[in-house]
């Protein structure tokens, strides 16, 4: 088949370590067009990958006819440019959090839909081989129930990440809506939902900004979990962990413990009440730090290619995205939010 079309809109540290040259490795992929309000930054990828630079998502779809779109603006742009995409029948991958709101989400699922093209929202968690490994080891039943959880996503924050350092977007509320929820603790509600098969019921948070100067974004949340199965649990994401970045999720279950990514060597740990310990070495799961291999490309692509509906769909990402939007209602009510 004939390669195919796609623009990056938004070349900033996500488009630059992961969505431009996973799209270069795929063979199936002809990149075209690039798209920055700030030329140069499309001029470079465009120098070294072909292609055109512009400077509004607008005319790039004006002019150029694209299979697909990745989608790595500033989060509050990501409906606007997603529906656009759609609007003009290309397939749709959106950076997380996949919209500011349920119904900005809901609003790019439809045009998704009426328009005949894939929305796919990139939580890349799922396709880490640990976690990969894990929801193997969970559906085999050896564990049993779920019965608590702990998930935790902390950095030291998107200064020292973001192309623009502290004068990035992320900084700035009316660009980035939300912190670190928007950035961390979606993948973290994502990862839940898809490893245990289950669905938030219940939502209590406390979400705030504890030490990042000048800005009012969140830089902590701590969120307690219900699940509809019953199974409680713990969802941390911060911008505030300046040493000991961790990526960790511990399940305890009713025949043992899983332990993911607690351990520098062995990144899947299974302690079983026999006495029974299993080790599974499988790879560092991707940093800021230490970037690895997605998997989020090369899944768009394929499900491009076979026309097969992505796994991680629009769909999975408001459900993923309404957790976070609770935790923000439960710290401004005081209340215990009901999904």
């Amino acid at each position: 088949m004939s390669k195919i079309k796609v623009a990056v809109v938004g070349c900033g540290a996500i488009s630059k370590h992961r969505h431009i040259p996973e799209y270069a490795w795929n063979s199936n992929v002809e990149l075209v067009a690039f798209v920055d309000p700030i030329i140069e930054r499309a001029e470079h990828y465009a120098a070294q990958h072909g292609g055109k630079a512009y400077s509004s998502y607008v005319e790039m779809l004006k002019q150029e006819k694209v299979d697909a779109v990745s989608v790595c603006t500033p989060n509050f742009l990501h409906a606007e440019v997603a529906i656009a995409a759609a609007n003009a029948g290309a397939h749709v991958l959106v950076e997380k959090p996949m919209a500011s709101t349920a119904e900005e989400a809901e609003a790019m699922i439809a045009a998704a839909k009426s328009n005949g093209v894939f929305l796919m929202v990139g939580h890349n968690q799922r396709l880490m081989p640990p976690h990969v490994k894990a929801k193997e080891i969970l559906e085999s039943g050896k564990l049993g129930k779920v019965l608590t959880f702990r998930t935790s996503f902390g950095h030291p924050g998107p200064e020292g990440w973001s192309v623009d350092g502290r004068e990035s977007w992320f900084f700035r509320k009316e660009e980035a809506i939300m912190g670190a929820m928007g950035d961390l603790g979606v993948h973290k509600s994502d990862l839940i939902r898809w490893l245990l098969a289950d669905e938030v019921a219940q939502v209590a948070a406390f979400v705030g900004t504890l030490h990042k100067e000048g800005t009012d974004v969140d830089d902590n949340a701590t969120c307690l979990l219900r699940m509809k199965s019953g199974a409680t649990g713990s969802l941390v994401a911060s911008w505030t962990y300046y040493k000991g970045q961790d990526n960790s999720t511990v399940l305890w279950c009713e025949n043992g413990v899983i332990k993911i990514d607690t351990d520098p060597n062995d990144q899947v740990i299974v302690e079983l009440r026999d006495g029974t310990v299993e080790r599974y070495k499988l790879g560092q799961i991707a940093t800021n730090e230490k970037q690895t291999h997605s998997g989020v490309i090369d899944e768009f692509v394929t499900s491009i290619v076979q026309g097969k509906a992505p796994r991680i769909s629009g769909e999975e990402g408001l459900r993923a995205l309404k957790v976070i939007l609770a935790a923000f209602e439960s710290e401004a009510t005081g209340k215990v939010i009901s999904l």
